[in-house]
């Protein structure tokens, strides 16, 4: 192989895995800009934590472990547990508001960022218990 064949070629190497690598970078900024907005955003009513009313979770936790109670396939209350929640139906909720959900406006939460939230609570369920059907 000549001496500018072979560097052409480990040109061509080199911009296909600068490509590869940039996509991954880019899913994974997504679920890490997903994370940061869903503790902003969603974790202060849907986080796993206690409540500082000194309930055992936080109210919109609580209000999804009851809404489901019994369910069959059970359901999850952590939304961070959830399978289910594509960037579609996120949006649904995000956007009307459900129950004592208040609903958020554009300027408060950009279907940008629901797609973030989206992608961060699918990498974060791939990790959580298989749900029963």
């Amino acid at each position: 192989m000549s001496a500018p064949t072979r560097w052409l070629w480990t040109g061509a190497v080199s911009v296909l895995a600068l490509a590869c690598s940039v996509g991954a970078v880019a899913q994974q900024t997504a679920v890490q800009r997903g994370n940061a907005k869903f503790e902003h955003s969603c974790a202060p009513c849907h986080g796993a934590g206690v409540g500082d009313d000194g309930r055992a979770m936080l109210p919109g936790t609580d209000a999804l472990r009851i809404k489901y109670k019994g369910s069959n396939p059970p359901v999850p209350p952590l939304l961070e547990q959830r399978t289910d929640l594509t960037a579609p139906v996120i949006k649904v909720f995000v956007r009307h508001g459900s129950f004592s959900m208040p609903p958020f406006r554009p300027t408060e939460l950009t279907d940008a960022e629901i797609t973030d939230i989206a992608a961060y609570i699918a990498d974060k369920a791939k990790g959580a218990p298989e749900r029963k059907k």
